[in-house]
């Protein structure tokens, strides 16, 4: 028997979207006047971001068959990502997100239409065999019928052997209730997967704020061996079951210029290290530099510098 060659570093499947951000800045959306738009959606980002940085990254998607459908395809043909897994749709329109422009967690609106028409076909097992990495989102996971094939996809990719990685970016608007979200993410968490957190996500998931370690022994219970918790401004946090947890401050930056997007930048500089086999501190370390480096850009990471130059 042949063996499958994993030549698909990450595999990103759920939203891709069109963000508007905002221009104003620290005002909620009600006051913001202006807004530019830019394409978006957490796991387009690690697909974008992961690409820039040399990892053969592939995107499966829906969007509208409609101007904003056009453009996203238009935007990742220009960043050499292929649309080959991208799908249109007549039934619904692409998703969009309004977005304030905060140096905290930003205000949001989501208009929802075609990024949760994700269907098992666009999985197909011979893209898992070639698969390392196999990452999705809290907000794919949040409607269907992407919450069914996400699921199963995930368990068929654990099976054949994929890593599979989850950012756990939980929103109560996204969801029916509290409850399904919970019973997901416990599905999910069977899995294994890399499990990316941060301490507002916690404090909206379980609606009460959590000491760190608990947070931790939550998921570790549910079978998960990493869990890294985001702290904003104060940094990182790393639990791996059965060793110390690893805490590292976040880098400086002078300025903040918009924060949309750095949770994305910085897990896409986890999993590059990651897939490097880099030591776990390191994988941190270089998660944090690029996170940095979106917090002083709007909208995605520059093209007019080279990344990984800075991140080592």
């Amino acid at each position: 028997m042949t063996q499958n060659i994993k030549n698909i570093d990450i595999l990103c499947v759920g939203e891709v979207l069109v963000d508007f951000i905002g221009h104003q800045t620290n005002v909620l959306i009600n006051n913001t006047k202006d807004y530019h738009r830019y394409l978006g959606g957490s796991p387009a980002n690690v697909a974008m971001n992961t690409s820039r940085l040399g990892l053969q990254s592939i995107m499966i998607a829906t969007v509208g068959n409609d101007g904003f459908g056009d453009y996203i395809f238009k935007k990742f043909e220009e960043i050499n990502i292929s649309t080959k897994h991208l799908k249109k749709t007549n039934l619904k329109n692409t998703s969009v997100i309004f977005i304030s422009k905060s140096k905290g967690t930003p205000d949001f609106i989501p208009y929802r239409g075609a990024d949760s028409e994700i269907l098992e076909h666009q999985i197909p097992k011979e893209l898992l065999l070639k698969t390392k990495i196999f990452h999705t989102t809290c907000f794919a996971l949040s409607k269907q019928p992407a919450q069914t094939t996400i699921l199963k996809k995930a368990n068929e990719a654990f099976n054949l052997g994929c890593q599979l990685s989850i950012d756990l970016n939980y929103a109560k608007k996204l969801w029916n209730s509290q409850q399904e979200a919970l019973t997901v993410i416990k599905e999910y968490c069977k899995f294994n997967p890399l499990i990316k957190i941060s301490e507002d996500d916690m404090y909206r998931l379980f609606e009460k704020k959590l000491p760190h370690k608990e947070i931790f022994d939550f998921f570790h219970n549910q079978g998960v061996e990493i869990v890294c918790l985001t702290l904003g401004s104060h940094g990182v946090k790393l639990s791996k079951k059965g060793d110390d947890i690893i805490t590292l401050p976040a880098i400086k930056v002078e300025k903040v210029i918009d924060t949309t997007g750095a949770g994305d930048a910085f897990w896409s500089g986890f999993l590059y290290a990651y897939i490097n086999k880099k030591p776990i501190k390191q994988c941190l370390e270089i998660a944090l530099k690029l996170a940095a480096l979106k917090l002083q850009n709007i909208g995605r990471l520059p093209s007019n510098i080279n990344i990984i130059s800075e991140l080592l």
